[in-house]
């Protein structure tokens, strides 16, 4: 069964990811991007 990602799922997972790697500053669409894959949130995932 397929269980939708919430985007507060996502962002919290992006804002964990971006303080685990020093809080770089201009990199919040690629932390975004890396949470959503991480939860399987991607369009076509499985295809």
């Amino acid at each position: 069964m397929d269980v939708p990602v919430t985007e507060e799922q996502i962002q919290t997972l992006a804002f964990y990811l971006w303080e685990k790697d020093g809080s770089p500053d201009g990199k919040a669409q690629e932390y975004w991007e890396k949470a959503r894959r991480q939860l399987g949130a991607d369009e076509g995932k499985g295809e």
